[in-house]
């Protein structure tokens, strides 16, 4: 009863967190860009309702696999209402997850399309769509402590995928600011790259599913699965032995 209640309790705060953070209007220029593009969309989403507000984290609150991307896409979370939903980075995002065992379906559409996630959760560094993608540093410094206190609450996280170097990147400041060791020197990003905190949990890299990356062969289908394959055996080995994950020999 009492873990029932506990897992409850987590819940709830993940959603108080969550409507906490869709009535941020923290960054003037982020909020400009996620409504402006709304109202003039290209022609293929004319006449759909944007979302057009900052994006919560979902999934499983007792995952053990955390995913931290960079930003919703502008046509895709900000129009949807969901990460990673509505444009083709999603496409290959949950694609890789179905393959892993972490998500019911290959594919996420909109909120209410059905997709479960079990053992993952995903975040991001920002929780608006920046112009051109590339985020401010004082907009990141913003939005981390949402960052931060997803961590808090997803005490059973053992493997977290970051999807580039700016979801490495933050989920290592996320450590230092909350008082967590990191190795030194500070691992380096690249794709299938391994790092393993000094409290067992494993970090791994993968490129950013973005269209730059996927259309031009540097990131495939199989590079992904691959990355989300390990992460799921990392996660399930920790949950057995009841320890930490630790690098394979």
């Amino acid at each position: 009863m009492l873990l029932v209640a506990m897992a409850k309790s987590k819940t709830a705060r993940l959603a108080d967190l969550a409507r906490r953070i869709v009535t941020c209007r923290r960054c003037p220029r982020l909020v400009k860009h996620r409504e402006a593009v709304a109202v003039v969309p290209p022609p293929r989403y004319q006449g759909q309702r944007y979302w057009a507000r900052p994006l919560p984290g979902f999934g499983d609150p007792k995952a053990r696999v955390l995913v931290v991307g960079l930003a919703p896409a502008a046509h895709g979370g900000n129009r949807t209402g969901r990460m990673f939903t509505g444009d083709r980075s999603g496409d290959w995002l949950f694609r890789a997850l179905h393959e892993a065992d972490l998500a019911n379906q290959p594919t996420s559409t909109h909120p209410g399309d059905g997709l479960r996630l079990t053992g993952a959760y995903i975040t991001a560094t920002l929780r608006c769509a920046p112009p051109g993608n590339k985020p401010l540093p004082i907009e990141m410094e913003g939005c981390q402590p949402y960052l931060l206190e997803e961590l808090a609450l997803l005490t059973e996280v053992r493997v977290v995928v970051a999807l580039g170097k700016i979801g490495w990147d933050a989920y290592l400041r996320a450590r230092r600011a909350t008082g967590q060791a990191v190795p030194r020197p500070l691992p380096r990003f690249g794709h299938a790259a391994h790092a393993a905190m000094p409290d067992g949990v494993i970090l791994l890299g993968s490129f950013h599913p973005s269209q730059q990356n996927t259309f031009t062969g540097k990131l495939t289908r199989q590079m992904l699965k691959a990355v989300f394959v390990r992460a799921s055996r990392l996660a399930a080995r920790s949950g057995r032995d009841g320890s930490r994950s630790r690098p394979p020999r």
